[in-house]
């Protein structure tokens, strides 16, 4: 199993739509590149993210990214529906230079690659979400999501 991190605006959409894909065993929801590793304090520069792992035997990276796209606007800097801060910013991150590499390849082959704003950057920083967002809309279906049903649950 191999681990990568999307952070593509409000963490509980992406969560819910990651966890039904081909391939990933565990998603967990939490926070990229910030420099605390406590949920306390003001905010320390971390993107909402969904950590993932994914079996590469049935999924690769750039698969993952096509998925990815699926749910986000790349074109959208630090904002995501009505999720506006750059905490919501959109992003991709790992500790294997592999995976960087990967979603770098996958964006430079897209023909809008000049707008894309989506970060792909190593992790320097991962702190695990509270319990109250893991699995938040599979726990409160109800609660605000960026990312229509229709999508949310296309791969269930």
């Amino acid at each position: 199993m191999e681990t990568i991190y999307f952070a593509g605006g409000c963490l509980w959409g992406v969560q819910a739509f990651i966890k039904t894909l081909p391939g990933v065993t565990l998603t967990e929801a939490g926070r990229a590149n910030g420099t605390s590793s406590t949920l306390e304090g003001e905010y320390d520069g971390y993107a909402e993210c969904v950590k993932t792992v994914f079996d590469p035997k049935v999924v690769t990276v750039r698969e993952l990214m096509g998925y990815f796209f699926e749910i986000i606007d790349p074109y959208s800097l630090n904002k995501q529906g009505e999720d506006v801060g750059e905490k919501y910013r959109t992003g991709v991150y790992s500790e294997k230079q592999e995976h960087l590499q990967e979603a770098k390849a996958f964006l430079r082959e897209r023909e809008d690659y000049d707008q894309i704003v989506v970060e792909v950057l190593p992790l320097s920083n991962y702190v695990r979400s509270a319990e109250e967002h893991q699995d938040r809309l599979t726990k409160y279906p109800n609660d605000y999501c960026h990312i229509p049903k229709a999508i949310l649950n296309k791969y269930k």
